[in-house]
């Protein structure tokens, strides 16, 4: 028997599984709209998203039925949920200031928010991330991110 009262479909791993591959579903849904080679990264990335929460989705219910407590999500609520909304806001400055003003503040920002302090550390993660972004899908696949409301006004 669990020791845990939560229900089963209303475990934290479950639920965020759930949520995951809702997310991703709807934002597959607009690839299709797109060029076959722009479409490929986010297709191919939100592809495996559907299927890692499903993953995820299937091993909690498993341990769910072997009567495993749940996961408490008491121990960093506002992490796990800070996460969610630095998703939001990074979209939206994407969308406003464009893709890599935005990286360059995102990445080493979400680093340190999950406890990776060293600077010259998080100064070379943030120069690799862009770089290998800016190789492979500007110079290399000749792929344009979007430059920002802000610029192109």
């Amino acid at each position: 028997m669990s020791r845990s009262a939560t229900p089963r479909w209303l475990r934290a791993e479950t639920v965020t599984a759930v949520a995951i591959f809702v997310a991703a579903a709807l934002f597959l849904w607009p690839t299709a709209e797109l060029p076959a080679l722009s479409a490929l990264l986010p297709a191919s990335m939100l592809i495996a998203l559907l299927v890692l929460s499903v993953a995820l989705l299937v091993a909690d219910q498993r341990k769910a039925s072997a009567g495993e407590p749940a996961e408490s999500l008491t121990r960093s609520p506002r992490r796990a949920i800070g996460a969610f909304l630095l998703i939001v806001v990074y979209a939206l400055c994407v969308d406003f200031f464009g893709f890599y003003p935005s990286t360059a503040v995102f990445v080493p920002l979400i680093a340190w928010l999950f406890g990776y302090r060293d600077p010259r550390g998080l100064a070379l993660a943030t120069v690799i991330v862009l770089a290998a972004i800016y190789l492979i899908f500007s110079f290399a696949m000749a792929q344009e991110f979007p430059l920002g409301r802000l610029w192109t006004a």
